[in-house]
C-alpha cells in the first residue's frame, strides 16, 4: 500500500467522505504465501483453510481462492459467499455448532465438507446420505484438553460415547466420505499448539484411521506493530514458531508412513489483521473538567479493539494545531465507552486524520448498524483506486423494515 499523506487523505475524502476503510490485498497476498510456505517447510502436505468469519470481504475470499486455499465457513451465508466467489465446493468447509437444515442438505450435495459438530447433525446426514445415490463429504469437530484453562464448547468429547457413535456412522454409512478431523481452540498463545496437534495424533493413533485432512483449526496472533505488540502480557509469535509447534510433531509422525495427509490450518487474524486501515476525522476538541477529548467520525466498532491503543497515526490537514497532553480519541457513538485511544500527547487539530492500523480482524464484519451505517472499503495498492464495498446508505439499513 503507498504512503498515505495529507494529500492522499485530502483526495479521498473529496470523493469517499470523511471517514474509510483502507484494505491492503498486496499485504493480505504476501501474508498468505508467507504462512503457507513456513509450513511447508517442515510439512509439506500442507495447506490454509481462510476464517471467513474473521473478515468476509469478497477481495480477500478471491485471493485465497486464487492462490488454492479452502474457504473455512461457519454458516449458510458464508457458504453462499464462497460459492458465488467461485470456489469450488469441495474446497469449502463448513464448521459451526448451529447449520440450516435446509442449506445443509443443498451443500453436501455439491459436495461442502461439513464438519459435524452434534449427534442430531450426524443422524440428520446419515438419513440423507441413505435416500441419495450422492457421495456426501464429511469430516468430525473434536474437542479434548489442550490445557489452556478453557472448557471449549466446539466438537465432541473424543472419549466419550457421542464420539464413537458418530465416529461409526461417518465410517460406516454408505454414501459418506470421512474427510478429516477438525479441532478448534481459540486462544492463541503458541504454547498450546502442540497440545492440539499431539490430540490430534493420538486420536488417529488410536482409532487406526488416518483420514484425508487433519484440521488443527485456527487461532494465531498476526503481525502487528511493535506499540501494539508491548500492550500483551505474552509475546506474540511469528509464523515460523506456530509451524515448528505444530508442524514438527505431523511430520515426525507420518515420516516413516506411506500416508501423509494434509495438514490444514483455519487462520483468519493471522493473515489479514494487518491488512486493513480505518481513516477517521477528528471533528471536534473539548476540555472536560480538565481532561481534553477529541471526537471522531469513527468509533470502536469500526476498529474491533478494546482495552489497548491501537496502533495510531495522526495526520495534520492543517495548520491550526495545538499541542495537548493525555487527551482522549472518542467515537462518534453515544456510548461512554466508545474510546478509539486514551491518553494521547501531541500536537492536534480539528480536521485532522487519525489513521488507526491492523483493524482487518472482525472490525468490518463486526460493525453493526448502529447509529450510522458503514464507512466505505477502498484498496489503494494499485494505481487506481478500487472501491471495494461502497459507503452505506439509510435504504442499506432500513430496507428490510415495514414502514
Amino acid at each position: 500500500m503507498m504512503n498515505i499523506n495529507a494529500g492522499i487523505i485530502s483526495d479521498l475524502r473529496n470523493k469517499y467522505g470523511d471517514a474509510f476503510y483502507l484494505l491492503d490485498s498486496e499485504q493480505f497476498r504476501k501474508n498468505f504465501l508467507e504462512l503457507k510456505a513456513t509450513f511447508e517447510e517442515i510439512y509439506p502436505n500442507f495447506n490454509i483453510a481462510y476464517s471467513y468469519k474473521t473478515n468476509y470481504t469478497p477481495k480477500f475470499c478471491k485471493i485465497v481462492n486464487e492462490l488454492g486455499g479452502y474457504a473455512e465457513v461457519v454458516s449458510e451465508m458464508e457458504a453462499e459467499l464462497a460459492i458465488r466467489c467461485g470456489v469450488n465446493p469441495k474446497r469449502i468447509i463448513w464448521n459451526g455448532p448451529i447449520k440450516n437444515l435446509k442449506k445443509l442438505e443443498e451443500y453436501l450435495l455439491l459436495g461442502v465438507t461439513v464438519n459435524i459438530d452434534s449427534i442430531s447433525e450426524a443422524e440428520y446426514i446419515r438419513e440423507l446420505a441413505e435416500k441419495t445415490d450422492k457421495v456426501l463429504n464429511v469430516g468430525i469437530r473434536c474437542n479434548y484438553d489442550v490445557h489452556d484453562g478453557v472448557l471449549s464448547r466446539f466438537g465432541f468429547d473424543v472419549d466419550s460415547e457421542e464420539f464413537k457413535k458418530v465416529l461409526e456412522i461417518v465410517t460406516k454409512t454408505s454414501n459418506l466420505h470421512f474427510v478429516n478431523f477438525q479441532c478448534h481452540f481459540a486462544k492463541r498463545q503458541v504454547e498450546y499448539w502442540p497440545a492440539r496437534v499431539k490430540g490430534m495424533i493420538e486420536l488417529v493413533d488410536r482409532v487406526g484411521i488416518v483420514p484425508e485432512r487433519i484440521d488443527i483449526g485456527g487461532g494465531l496472533f498476526g503481525k502487528m506493530e511493535d506499540s501494539l505488540k508491548a500492550q500483551f502480557t505474552s509475546e506474540i509469535p511469528d509464523y515460523k514458531a506456530y509451524a515448528e509447534a505444530a508442524a514438527t510433531i505431523v511430520a515426525e509422525y507420518f515420516k516413516d508412513k506411506e500416508n501423509k495427509p494434509e495438514l490444514l490450518i483455519e487462520p483468519g487474524s493471522a493473515v489479514v489483521g494487518d491488512c486493513m486501515k480505518f481513516v477517521g476525522t477528528v471533528k471536534t476538541i473539548k476540555n472536560v473538567r480538565g481532561k481534553y477529548i477529541a471526537s471522531v467520525l469513527g468509533s470502536q466498532k469500526n476498529i474491533s479493539m478494546s482495552g489497548v491503543n491501537p496502533p495510531m497515526e495522526v495526520i495534520h490537514m492543517t495548520d491550526d494545531q495545538r499541542e495537548y497532553i493525555d487527551l482522549d480519541f472518542v467515537g462518534f457513538t453515544c456510548i461512554e465507552g466508545d474510546v478509539l485511544y486514551k491518553n494521547y500527547t501531541g500536537s492536534l487539530g480539528v480536521d485532522d486524520a487519525v489513521v488507526i492500523s491492523n483493524c482487518g480482524s472482525y472490525s468490518l464484519v463486526m460493525k453493526p448498524p448502529f447509529i450510522l451505517p458503514n464507512f466505505p472499503v477502498l484498496d489503494i495498492c494499485g494505481s487506481q483506486v478500487e472501491v471495494i464495498k461502497r459507503a452505506e446508505t439509510f435504504d442499506d439499513i432500513f430496507h428490510t423494515f415495514n414502514f
